[in-house]
């Protein structure tokens, strides 16, 4: 039984390589400036005691600083952190650099996040001698041909979910091996939380349905799965778990568009915060454009000081279907209109209910038709000569403030 076992693992093969670049901005900080090497950064958003750290070292993370650890609280834990401010447009160029240099070793099927990409394996690359000898390909190209400091995890599964969460399993610079022989029982030293898909709601769904531990999670059947996901989204779950792979590329429609910003200290008043608003808005209307959707709704939202006890202001409405600026700034005036005085210290915009052109219905009036076409004329003056060449007066004195920002699940193209 021993020697057959051994022969079934050894002509075992995998379907899906998936990569997640450990600590991506501060290892990028660590790369581009050597004086931090081997010390623990933090990569805020500016450097005020009053933000996050949106990234940490292994370094600072051995002191206990995680992503959205206060710079306050990361300065207790340790000492000796080096707080740096991000520089996202550097993430982007490492970024695409890391992806065509993955490209010389195998073709990236999908970029899932700025840190993390899934390649499907082909033919000779999918027994898991030959996965495993990629992998470390790949490890040693991007450390030669993009920087020494950085690192990542891979994980090879039958499936992208489970190469997904074999990436996590080890870090940092890990490689891990989900064996369809082996599954689910190789999957039992996990949490149900650490299950892309599963948060803290659904987390706690599951406990209240006494599933505390991945066994009892796999145990369910399919239609016990399908009920407690209340959608077919469990029934996915049941089948990926048991290594299959299927809908391994759909991608959800994008549901929302939005940016926030925590706001300098010297544009923290309601003036400044209605300025850096609208320039987000701009923002978000540029995205959407650029997605061919149009907006059904529009949010608001602003926090105020201070930021752990401070009030928090948001309001919604429902629109016409719009994708030109003008009009979307018209409906955030008259939200804004609602919103209370105090010291604001962060504000957002979101665009949401969102509609592909193929579905939307065409303006019946002149005046759409004109704002349109003057939103994508400044589109097209902005994409030549920068994202500041041409704008509405209205953010003219907060046009430096608000620069793009990263979200983890999108990379923005070069200005």
């Amino acid at each position: 039984m021993g020697e057959m076992s051994k022969s079934v693992l050894e002509n075992e093969s995998v379907n899906w390589l998936f990569l997640d670049l450990n600590s991506y901005f501060a290892s990028v900080e660590q790369e581009a400036r050597p004086e931090l090497r081997g010390q623990p950064v933090g990569v805020v958003p500016m450097v005020t005691d009053n933000t996050v750290c949106i990234a940490a070292s292994y370094e600072a993370k051995a002191y206990g600083v995680r992503t959205g650890t206060g710079v306050k609280d990361a300065k207790r834990l340790c000492p000796a952190i080096q707080l740096v401010e991000a520089r996202h447009e550097l993430y982007v160029q490492y970024h695409h650099r890391i992806v065509e240099v993955v490209e010389t070793c195998i073709p990236v099927t999908i970029v899932a996040s700025i840190d993390e990409m899934a390649c499907q394996l082909m033919g000779r690359e999918r027994p898991v001698c030959n996965a495993l000898q990629l992998a470390a390909k790949i490890k040693r190209t991007i450390r030669e041909r993009v920087g020494s400091t950085l690192r990542c995890s891979i994980g090879l599964a039958p499936n992208r979910f489970l190469a997904k969460v074999g990436s996590d399993m080890q870090k940092p610079d890990g490689l891990t091996v989900i064996r369809l022989s082996q599954l689910p029982a190789n999957l039992y030293s996990l949490k149900p939380a650490a299950l892309p898909g599963i948060g803290p709601r659904m987390n706690r769904r599951l406990e209240q349905r006494g599933i505390f531990t991945m066994e009892q999670l796999c145990a369910l059947s399919e239609v016990q799965m399908r009920s407690l996901w209340g959608s077919v989204v469990g029934k996915r779950f049941w089948h990926w778990l048991r290594g299959e792979d299927s809908e391994e590329v759909s991608i959800e429609p994008q549901k929302s568009v939005g940016h926030q910003h925590v706001l300098p200290p010297d544009l923290r008043t309601m003036q400044g915060a209605n300025g850096v608003g609208q320039k987000l808005l701009h923002k978000a209307a540029v995205r959407l454009r650029r997605l061919r959707m149009w907006a059904g709704g529009l949010s608001v939202h602003v926090r105020f000081t201070p930021w752990r006890e401070g009030k928090f202001w948001e309001a919604h409405t429902r629109i016409a279907e719009c994708q030109d600026t003008i009009s979307l700034l018209e409906t955030f005036h008259k939200l804004w209109k609602k919103c209370p005085t105090g010291k604001p210290v962060m504000v957002g915009v979101s665009l949401y209910d969102l509609v592909p052109d193929n579905l939307h219905t065409a303006a019946l009036f002149p005046e759409e038709q004109k704002r349109s076409q003057l939103s994508r004329a400044i589109d097209s003056i902005n994409a030549k000569y920068g994202s500041n060449a041409l704008y509405l007066g209205g953010v003219h004195y907060v046009r430096d403030a608000a620069p793009t920002r990263i979200a983890f699940s999108s990379i923005p193209e070069f200005d």
